[in-house]
């Protein structure tokens, strides 16, 4: 996993510093790989209500918002956003750019964590921004490269992304056919032209005893492309997906169909 940390200012490849601008060019001669045809398929879930919901999966050249249901949720989130990205089954880089006080206190993602979702870890590129103006200005530029398949932007906190914003980032992810993430932690009631957006929420894990499979609770709350709902999903270590979790959280005995002793007890 590499790591990169721009100056502060608005990211530019024409105001960068000259040490900025090597360095943000050798970033991309170590993960550039040959062009090819990647297409504009959807990325399934692989979970019937949701794909028919998005029309077949989420729109892979599109710009995207994921938020956690509040701070505690942040981890269920980016579970969720890297769990998506892993299934876009992209040989390019996942570049992952946040706000250097959010890298502090949140740290980076954690190599055996994104085994476990599918993604190898060499494939994750982090980048410290100073501010959310520089994460929005990063990854218009990170979506203007070919080398890059995924591009996932964490800003923290009540930050309003501006419209003018949200809709560069998504003509950008429309023509290099990349899909664009911003992870937020606290839903935005900000306007966006954003494809889609969720809000992501842990909840408790069905296992009796021990820890168990992760379990979501996961609410599209805006679709351009279909109705919104809300699914609660758990993910699959084995197959590395996500499934649509039994709506019973602990098994139940079948009811008995005959049961003299309990009849003659009574007094039947």
């Amino acid at each position: 996993m590499v790591v990169v940390r721009l100056s502060t200012g608005v990211v530019s490849s024409r105001s960068l510093p000259q040490a900025d601008r090597e360095v943000l060019r050798a970033l991309k001669d170590s993960i550039r790989v040959p062009e090819s045809d990647m297409g504009r398929a959807a990325i399934p879930f692989g979970i019937a209500p949701i794909d028919q919901a998005l029309g077949g999966g989420l729109a892979r050249a599109a710009f995207h918002e994921i938020a956690a249901a509040g701070e505690s949720a942040l981890t269920a989130a980016t579970q969720f956003v890297l769990g998506v990205a892993a299934r876009a089954r992209e040989p390019r880089a996942v570049l992952w750019i946040a706000e250097e006080m959010g890298l502090a206190e949140n740290g980076t993602p954690y190599g055996p964590g994104l085994d476990d979702l599918g993604m190898q870890p060499e494939r994750l590129v982090t980048v410290a921004a100073a501010k959310s103006r520089d994460v929005l200005c990063a990854m218009e530029e990170a979506l203007r490269c070919r080398a890059v398949g995924v591009v996932i932007g964490e800003v923290r906190g009540a930050a309003r992304l501006d419209l003018v914003a949200s809709r560069r980032l998504s003509l950008a992810a429309g023509e290099r056919d990349v899909c664009a993430f911003l992870l937020r932690t606290a839903p935005g009631t900000d306007a966006s032209a954003a494809a889609t957006r969720w809000t992501i929420a842990a909840a408790p894990s069905r296992a009796s005893a021990g820890p168990g499979p992760p379990l979501l609770s996961i609410h599209l709350t805006r679709n351009r492309r279909g109705p919104v709902g809300s699914w609660l999903v758990e993910w699959n270590r084995v197959e590395r997906r996500f499934d649509l979790a039994p709506s019973i959280s602990e098994p139940v005995a079948d009811a008995a169909r005959d049961r003299p002793h309990r009849a003659a007890a009574l007094g039947a």
